[in-house]
Order: C-alpha cells, then sequence, then structure tokens
C-alpha cells in the first residue's frame, strides 16, 4: 500500500517551503487539498504537475475513504491545506483517524504554522503555551470557551477571522479583564504586522477601523501568584461537607469517600472524624 504526507506548505511566502516537502509533492501520485485553486498557485510556482483531489471540511467523510482506497490500490497521497500545517485548524484529523484505521503509514513533513510563528514573535512566553485555534461561532458556545482558560497562567494562541474579530475581542474583555494582547496578520508577507495592546486598546483600533486577513491572536497567561484556588467546601466542616453529599442523594459511605478524595485525606480519618461526631 501507499503510504499519507501530511505535507506543510508556505502561510504567505511562496519561497517559505522546505526542499523535502518539494521532494514529496514532486514525487507523490495524488495530492489531496483544502483548495485545488489555492494549491495550483503553489504548484504553479513550484512548476509541479500532478492529480489533485478536493479535500475539504464538507466532504472530509466521504472523500477521505476515497482517499484511503487510493493508498490500498498502493498510491502515494499528500495532503496539503490551503496554507500552513494540514489538521492544524484544517482538515486532516479524520483522514488520519482513517489512515491509521487501515494500517497506513503516515509522514508528516514539516513547515510553518502560524500560530508558532506568531509565538515566537509576539515577546510573550514561549516556554507555556495553549493553543486554542478558532473559537466556536455561538456565542454561548465561545462564552464557555473563554471561560475554561480564563485562569490559565500559559500564552493562548487563538486564530480568528476578520468579520469576528471585534466581537471576540469584546467577549475576551469583558470576561477575562484588560490583558495584554498581540494579534499578528499577514504573517510573512509584504504587509505583515504585529499590533502589541491591551484588550481595550485592540477593541478601540478596530472599532474605527476595518479588520483585514486572518488574524492570530495572543493572549498573555494570568500571574500565577494571582491564581486564588477556591473550593465549595473551604468554609465548610467535615461533618457539612459529608451531609452535602448525602443530601445530593449518596449513601454515607461514598459520601466518606467523595470528601476524602476532595481532601486529599484518607478514608479512615473522615470516616473516624465522623464517629468522633457522633
Amino acid at each position: 500500500m501507499g503510504v499519507l504526507y501530511l505535507v506543510a506548505t508556505p502561510i504567505g511566502n511562496l519561497d517559505d517551503i522546505t526542499l523535502r516537502a518539494i521532494k514529496t509533492l514532486q514525487e507523490v501520485d495524488i495530492i489531496a487539498a483544502e483548495d485545488t485553486r489555492q494549491t495550483i498557485k503553489l504548484l504553479n510556482h513550484l512548476n509541479i504537475k500532478k492529480p489533485m483531489i478536493s479535500y475539504h471540511e464538507h466532504n472530509k467523510y466521504d472523500k477521505g475513504k476515497y482517499i484511503i482506497q487510493k493508498i490500498l490500490e498502493g498510491n502515494n497521497v499528500a495532503l496539503v491545506s490551503d496554507a500552513g500545517t494540514p489538521a492544524i485548524s484544517d482538515p486532516g484529523e479524520e483522514l488520519v483517524g482513517f489512515a491509521i484505521e487501515n494500517d497506513i503509514k503516515i509522514s508528516p513533513v514539516p513547515g510553518a504554522v502560524a500560530g508558532i510563528n506568531a509565538l515566537i514573535a509576539s515577546g510573550f512566553s514561549t516556554g507555556r503555551f495553549v493553543f486554542e485555534g478558532f473559537l466556536p461561532m455561538n456565542k454561548r458556545a465561545r462564552r464557555e470557551r473563554i471561560l475554561f482558560v480564563k485562569d490559565d497562567p500559559r500564552t493562548i494562541i487563538f486564530y480568528e477571522a476578520p468579520h469576528k474579530l471585534l466581537y471576540t475581542l469584546k467577549d475576551l474583555y469583558e470576561l477575562l479583564g484588560d490583558r495584554d494582547i498581540v494579534l499578528a496578520r499577514e504573517i510573512t508577507k509584504k504587509f505583515e504586522e504585529f499590533y502589541r495592546a491591551t484588550l481595550s486598546q485592540a477593541i478601540d483600533k478596530y472599532t474605527k477601523e476595518k479588520p483585514r486577513g486572518e488574524f492570530v491572536m495572543l493572549l498573555a497567561g494570568v500571574d500565577e501568584s494571582d491564581i486564588i484556588t477556591t473550593n465549595f467546601w473551604d468554609n465548610m466542616t467535615m461533618e457539612e461537607h459529608v451531609m452535602y453529599y448525602i443530601n445530593g442523594g449518596q449513601s454515607k459511605k461514598d459520601a466518606i469517600k467523595q470528601v476524602a478524595k476532595d481532601r486529599n485525606m484518607s478514608k479512615r480519618l473522615v470516616y473516624n472524624h465522623m464517629l468522633d461526631k457522633g
């Protein structure tokens, strides 16, 4: 059988492609592209002519099975997205899953990732970071995701489309406060920009001017010394803590077990304490 190659392509400047990626695209039998109209520009730049298959978010299951069949028949296939590394906020995750199910060899061909390039130029901590990609379209789901990372001390990386940028900045400001942020756009291109500001300054800027191009948003994590961990049982006595679970429908035995887990104590200590209290 053939091999599935995951080939990273330039995120802007067409010269940002590795020699191995070029060789792989020259040698595979088929190229599976997120948008064949975009990929043909790169192939023409590299003077490569290969059969292409359209593989994108809306046909990833049907075309994914077709691509797997082609590989099982002995064809080597290169998966590329419009820009950057396949399966990172782009189609590819499901295809990799299908390949694993069919014992197909998967070979990554490394290259550019917009989020990483924005991170290293941001000035924020690069030692620890979390990648969130695109936030959900649904407002409630988007706000829930933001709250999920509220107390994260790591640098947080988001992607955002221009027409949603201002809404997302306002949600971040409302839910997280006035954090430092870096907004990167047109990375590796002629008009590359890194805008360093606070959330309130960014909201003011993009209220006055229309955002253009997709953005990488890098948000400063919280200072670990400012994180205050609280538990609902902090102000409860141990008896009240046990009764909380009993009133919630648990048996006394299960309630004691849960309290011991919550308080990082042995079950026997909790049990003996309850005996002492009668």
